[in-house]
Order: structure tokens, then sequence, then C-alpha cells
């Protein structure tokens, strides 16, 4: 796992997130050949475009999972707005099965925080300020 910390002039800083979206109606829509493929690609494009790094990402038939490390700045409700927006509209553009869809992505998703160190590390480090020194 890259557990780089992200710098700016002011904030150094290590979030990483682990999303969790679905096509519309848990439609199947990575069985169709190339959907897949195209997906990722425009998703990389989109998130190196938004200084997001992805970590790793899978579709499986019908959801994607994504680990992305963000800055502080960037809120979750944005990136996943980016991303799902940005691939919506080319996928189906280029996908006639696709096109046929009212929209691509439910407006839901899973989003849960991860990191490098555990609560229980946090937790500690902060109640032992005062005896540690």
């Amino acid at each position: 796992m890259k557990n780089e910390y992200k710098r700016t002039k002011t904030t150094v800083s290590l979030i990483n997130y682990h999303l969790v979206f679905c096509p519309r109606y848990r439609r199947k829509i990575f069985d169709i050949p190339g959907v897949e493929k195209q997906f990722k690609e425009l998703t990389a494009a989109e998130c190196q475009k938004n200084d997001i790094d992805i970590l790793a990402m899978e579709c499986h038939r019908d959801h994607v999972h994504m680990f992305i490390s963000v800055y502080p700045q960037q809120s979750i409700p944005d990136v996943v707005k980016q991303i799902k927006g940005a691939t919506s509209h080319k996928l189906r553009e280029e996908f006639s099965q696709l096109g046929k869809m009212p929209s691509l992505w439910t407006r839901s998703y899973f989003v849960s925080t991860a990191g490098s160190v555990s609560s229980e590390t946090i937790e500690w480090y902060i109640s032992t300020q005062k005896t540690r020194y």
C-alpha cells in the first residue's frame, strides 16, 4: 500500500478512502466487453487531472471498489461526483447499451476512511501526551 504523505504549503496529510459505488439498478455493466477497461482509463485520467491518487481499483459485475488518496481540501462528495460524472457521460456515449439508461450511476455510495495508524494507536498517543516527556 502506498502511504505517501501529501504536502502543500501549509499542510501535510495522509487521507485514504475506500469507495464503493454501483450502476443504477445494480445493472451488470462490467459484463459488457470493453466497459471495464474504458471505465478504468477514464477514471485514471480524471483522478490524475484532480490530484487524486488511485491506490487500488477493481470492478465487479455490478459495482466498483476504489482505494484513493486525496488532499484535505478535497471533499469526498466532490471526488465521487467528479469520477461518476466524467465516466457516466463518456461511457454512455461510447456504449449503446448504456446510452439507453436515464443515468449510469446511483446517487449513493459507500465510503470509509483508512490510514496507516490504527484508532488504538491514536488514542494511546493522545492519552499519553503528558506522561511521555
